[in-house]
């Protein structure tokens, strides 16, 4: 009994440590920012502006970007892209570091981490997308 007790205890702790975002807490860290991600899998990078009125510009390290919108849906952050219907969703968390994005679509749950020290600017190579 007192193990089950003091692993409720650990598992609620570690649970408030992750704030997770919505919308408010999203838009008030990102608006206006040009935000670099490394992807945790293979330390490739994304890079992101993020406009007004809930607009953003994706790069790629290929040097292809996207225009799209985010929104809230069910607690994640989703990404819609021109020219690509599907919703690209995140739980987002704040974090010490920065954000920590994990991609709730499907699996493989990839995981994005936010490098604040960054100041990479978009790579485009097609800006016709």
């Amino acid at each position: 009994m007192l193990r089950a007790l003091f692993f409720l205890l650990i598992s609620s702790t570690a649970t408030q440590a992750q704030d997770r975002m919505g919308a408010t807490d999203f838009e008030a860290h990102v608006e206006g920012r040009t935000l670099v991600y490394r992807y945790l899998a293979d330390n490739s990078i994304g890079i992101e502006r993020y406009l007004a009125g809930r607009r953003v510009m994706w790069s790629s390290q290929a040097g292809i970007c996207q225009y799209g919108v985010w929104y809230e849906s069910k607690g994640d952050i989703c990404f819609r892209y021109d020219h690509d219907p599907e919703p690209k969703c995140w739980t987002v968390y704040d974090e010490p570091g920065g954000l920590r994005g994990i991609f709730t679509n499907r699996p493989p749950f990839t995981v994005i981490r936010e490098m604040p020290d960054r100041n990479d600017p978009l790579i485009c190579s097609d800006l016709s997308s």
